[in-house]
């Protein structure tokens, strides 16, 4: 199990006694507008189901890639989640982050953002890496300013049209974080 710590926070793959938290925080309707649907159709009542189904599609990503999206915990508690994401639409690998409501504003998002590109870039080795985001969402634009991605185009995903793309290329990542392993 590959666990990650920060100064602040433990980043480790969701397990199943997870999920009612995990459902909490991603189906909570702060959360949730700025993400596209969850797999097949979530009625009110099953967002624990879809949450189990999310962590088994994470555990086949952590098998299959070595990467998925992890629990963000703060001593002890699940606050969201953050890592990488292949995402067969554009064949390249995304960073993501989610915090539920309670925990956003205190900087866990960029602390984690910078967490999953330090493993995707130093551990993994990826070449290149991006981030994408519903163009109102100007918090997790901030996050991706300040974990060294830059703003490159517009794109569609999944139904929405109003879809930013920013990215970094693994050169770029260490010139602009000098303490990153080249």
């Amino acid at each position: 199990m590959t666990i990650v710590t920060t100064e602040r926070l433990s980043l480790r793959p969701l397990l199943p006694a997870d999920a009612e938290d995990y459902a909490a925080m991603r189906f909570h309707p702060d959360v949730a507008r700025w993400l596209p649907p969850a797999p097949g159709q979530v009625q009110e009542g099953d967002f624990v189901a879809a949450a189990h189904a999310a962590i088994e599609r994470f555990a086949v990503s952590w098998q299959e890639r070595r990467y998925a999206p992890w629990g963000v915990f703060r001593g002890g508690r699940l606050i969201g989640h953050a890592g990488l994401n292949f995402i067969e639409q554009f064949d390249g690998v995304e960073v993501l982050w989610s915090l539920h409501p309670e925990a956003q504003g205190q900087g866990y998002a960029t602390e984690a953002a910078r967490a999953a590109l330090a493993y995707g870039f130093e551990t993994l080795e990826l070449d290149y890496i991006f981030a994408i985001t519903l163009e109102e969402n100007r918090a997790s634009r901030a996050v991706m300013e300040r974990i060294g991605l830059t703003y490159r185009k517009r794109v569609d995903y999944k139904g929405f049209t109003d879809i930013v793309w920013y990215d970094v290329d693994r050169a770029t990542y260490a010139e602009r974080m000098p303490s990153a392993a080249r």
